[in-house]
């Protein structure tokens, strides 16, 4: 189990262009392909409890992530992680998670999980080294997509995410203070995850 660090800011479509000319993103960015299955029970079950379990695709493997609420403020958050290789619909959550009390409830409802909505996107991906610490800023450009009684919607995902790798969680406010001369960014809370659910319940009403 790790514990996932990040500052989360949004930023504008027309603002990316800008973001790329800033000086601590002069190299060339890790450039990935990202599609993303959120599954859960019928009920809903995993989100009353915070939970998100995902499917991942990205360089032709499948990983199985299993993400808790954890605490957000002002953009910043921190959440227990679990992440590994899968095979597509395999849900094995002994192996995965370290937790027991959470395998074994994840477990309970594994044969009942189907899709509730998916993310597609692009994440250029850079490492930098601020204030003795090592950070991922990974661009995420692309659609948060969801079907519901026979009705299809999506938003459109553009976000900024500086995720501590390792060192002092200061170092994230202090990166994006930096950016931040080149582009407005503004912090959310908001998940992928609490995106991805707010649009399925939108196609409910």
């Amino acid at each position: 189990m790790g514990t996932e660090t990040e500052l989360k800011l949004n930023i504008a479509p027309e603002a990316v262009a800008d973001l790329r000319q800033h000086p601590l993103l002069a190299t060339a960015p890790r450039r990935q392909h990202l599609t993303n299955t959120y599954f859960d029970t019928n009920d809903l079950a995993l989100a009353r409890q915070k939970i998100a379990v995902r499917e991942r695709q990205v360089n032709g493997h499948t990983l199985l992530t299993v993400k808790t609420a954890g605490e957000s403020l002002e953009g910043l958050s921190r959440r227990r992680e679990w992440e590994a290789p899968t095979s597509p619909g395999t849900f094995d959550f002994r192996t995965l998670v370290d937790d027991a009390p959470l395998a074994s409830a994840l477990m309970a409802v594994a044969r009942q999980l189907v899709p509730v909505f998916t993310t597609d996107f692009e994440r250029l991906s850079w490492r930098i080294p601020v204030y003795h610490s090592d950070i991922e800023v990974a661009l995420d450009r692309g659609v948060i997509q969801a079907k519901r009684y026979g009705r299809q919607g999506q938003a459109p995902l553009c976000e900024l995410e500086l995720e501590l790798k390792s060192g002092d969680v200061t170092a994230l406010s202090l990166l994006a203070a930096r950016l931040q001369t080149q582009v407005s960014l503004q912090p959310t809370d908001e998940s992928k995850a609490a995106r991805g659910y707010a649009l399925f319940h939108a196609l409910g009403q």
